[in-house]
């Protein structure tokens, strides 16, 4: 199928979406919301919205993809814990992505803001483990079906703040830090990226030209990003991971409330 627009793209477009698409690939993989930036700039470059949630989910699985997999080389992530989460993950994004078209999700977009900021509360006065503390910790394995099969839905129906869910609900459910409760949310967020892209690439919605070349700035942006926050830990990890949920905030109740 030609994509006409792809090709109406200037080279001076393109380098300024590359660019966005590395600072969002760097700030997704420190605390989620990739998505904050990215979506926006795919309808600034002139795509019909219904490929842009394509498009992003394209971008979005390059990234996931190099940054959980960064925290599972750093053994920050154990596949064989989360098993239950993985295959619940897997599922719930694909129904979500499935059925988002006959979905109403008014009331559901009214609520996002209030829950992306409560999730900055929980972690600006919130009290996380510490490292020696979760590093060998029994995580249980019912616990991650819903949690699952609910975020997982929801990355395949809407996606805003995804990774800011995952983490938060991962430190209250679980003994982890926030290292890796990152290391989850970002490995987590790759799963039902990867799904519902499936299932917009079945659907003929996804931007291939444009969208492997944001994939690929994003791969690097999450690279460093994801090593960063490795590096800096939970002081570093924390005010990202609330200046992110502020913006995401901010752009929800502008979208949703008042534009």
């Amino acid at each position: 199928m030609p994509f006409p627009f792809e090709l109406a793209v200037d080279p001076a477009t393109l380098a300024i979406l590359a660019a966005v698409a590395f600072l969002a690939g760097f700030i997704d993989a420190i605390a989620g919301g990739g998505g904050l930036l990215t979506i926006p700039a795919l309808l600034t470059a002139g795509l019909p919205p219904h490929l842009v949630l394509g498009t992003n989910k394209l971008c979005a699985t390059f990234g996931s993809a190099t940054a959980s997999y960064t925290f599972y080389r750093r053994k920050l992530f154990d596949p064989s814990k989360w098993r239950n989460a993985l295959i619940a993950t897997a599922i719930g994004a694909t129904l979500g992505a499935v059925i988002a078209h006959w979905l109403p999700a008014a009331w559901l977009n009214q609520m996002l803001p209030v829950v992306v900021f409560g999730c900055g509360l929980y972690l600006l006065f919130g009290k996380t483990p510490d490292v020696a503390h979760s590093q060998d910790a029994t995580i249980p394995r019912r616990r991650q079906w819903p949690q699952g099969l609910g975020l997982g839905f929801y990355d395949g129906v809407a996606g805003p703040g995804t990774g800011a869910f995952w983490t938060v609900s991962s430190l209250l459910m679980y003994p982890l830090d926030l290292v890796r409760a990152s290391g989850v949310a970002r490995s987590m967020n790759f799963v039902s990226n990867a799904m519902a892209l499936a299932v917009f690439i079945a659907a003929g919605q996804v931007a291939w030209a444009l969208g492997l070349s944001m994939g690929i700035a994003l791969m690097a942006g999450a690279f460093l990003g994801a090593r960063t926050a490795i590096q800096g830990g939970a002081k570093f990890i924390r005010p990202v991971f609330i200046l992110v949920v502020l913006a995401l905030t901010a752009r929800l109740v502008w979208q949703h409330w008042i534009g």
